[in-house]
């Protein structure tokens, strides 16, 4: 009799643990998108030299300005896609104390266009 317990509960609890995992596969997740979306067609738009509001019309107003540095600005974009890994993308601008741009760097490529305006 103890015997046909064991042999009931055990297949039984086996499924419910394993049931959470297989179905919260199945349950929708919205994507969640937060920080500024900067596309690569507006970094090729960024030049040296160009001052801080020029920078703000072409990226926009930016996620992170430290109070201890204001001439670096910071660019954070994380998506994550229903179940799928999450995805973070950064773009640091940095100004000199005039307030013009010096250079950027992050996960987005700098085109030789960047350094026109020194030619």
């Amino acid at each position: 009799m103890q015997f046909k317990k064991w042999l009931i509960a055990v297949p039984l609890a086996m499924t419910m643990l394993t049931g959470c995992s297989l179905a919260e596969k199945l349950v929708y997740r919205i994507d969640i998108n937060q920080g500024n979306y900067v596309e690569q067609e507006a970094v090729d738009k960024l030049r040296f030299g160009m001052t801080k509001e020029q920078v703000r019309f072409v990226l926009g107003s930016p996620m992170l300005i430290e109070n201890g540095r204001p001439d670096t600005w910071y660019y954070i974009y994380h998506h994550t896609k229903g179940h799928e890994d999450s995805i973070q993308r950064d773009l640091v601008v940095n100004f000199d104390e005039a307030g013009t741009l010096l250079d950027i760097k992050g996960d987005y490529i700098v085109g030789d266009s960047f350094y026109e305006s020194l030619r």
